[in-house]
This record gives structure tokens, C-alpha cells and sequence, in this order.
């Protein structure tokens, strides 16, 4: 089970780290804890609890180690997290036209509205 184990954070391999993994576990490279819910084969965001195992204890922080006795080290626990934000941000920028187009939209408004009411944007005192 150790060939394609990597880190759930980092993505490193996990090497000379016996198996079970132990709950004091450790990445070598970014020193997270290993014995995780984010590293387990139940791990899953889709159901409630976030894991498919039914009768496990509820695990609030899933990426504090634990001491879950139904754990089994998945292979593809590493999610590219930057990667994916960064392609789900140039989407979102893509259908909504982006920060500069929206700063623009709300100057050409106030242009607009300052015209229709003769004002120059400053708030006059009585």
C-alpha cells in the first residue's frame, strides 16, 4: 500500500513511515499529521460527516490526527488546492468579466447616476 502514498497537504511521498501509519505520523517534508481524515480511503465531502464509514465516531477537525480505528491510507489523498482555486477563480473571471471590468461597470454607474441627478458625487451640507 505505500507505492503512490503521498501527503494529503503537500503531495510529497510518504516514505519510511510504517504501515498502519501510526497517529504520530508526520510528513517529512511539510510536517502535517498523516493519521488524518483528509488521508483516509472513507474520506468523502459528498455524505454527511464526510465519511462513508457508518459506524466511526464523528471527527470534527479533518486534518488533526485522530484516533480513528477504521483508517486506511488512500493513495490519491492529494488535491492540488492552489491549482484548483486558481482554475475555479480565471472561471468565475471569465463569465463575470473580471475585477477590472466590474470597477469599470461601477464608475460608468456612478457616471450615470450623477448625471441623472446633476450631482458631482460629493455630498453637499444644508
Amino acid at each position: 500500500m505505500m507505492e503512490g502514498l503521498v501527503c494529503w497537504k503537500c503531495g510529497a511521498v510518504v516514505m519510511d513511515q510504517p504501515l498502519p501509519l501510526s497517529r504520530h505520523a508526520e510528513c517529512a517534508l511539510c510536517h502535517v499529521d498523516l493519521h488524518v481524515c483528509r488521508m483516509c480511503e472513507y474520506f468523502d465531502t459528498g455524505v454527511s460527516g464526510q465519511c462513508r464509514e457508518p459506524v466511526a465516531d464523528a471527527v470534527q477537525d479533518k486534518t488533526r490526527a485522530n484516533f480513528c480505528g477504521y483508517f486506511q491510507p488512500r493513495a490519491g489523498a492529494y488535491e492540488a488546492g492552489a491549482e484548483k482555486e486558481a482554475q475555479a477563480r480565471a472561471q468565475l473571471e471569465s463569465l463575470f468579466g473580471g475585477a477590472a471590468a466590474s470597477t469599470n461597470a461601477a464608475d460608468s454607474d456612478r457616471a450615470r447616476l450623477e448625471a441623472l441627478f446633476g450631482g458631482d458625487g460629493k455630498d453637499k451640507a444644508s
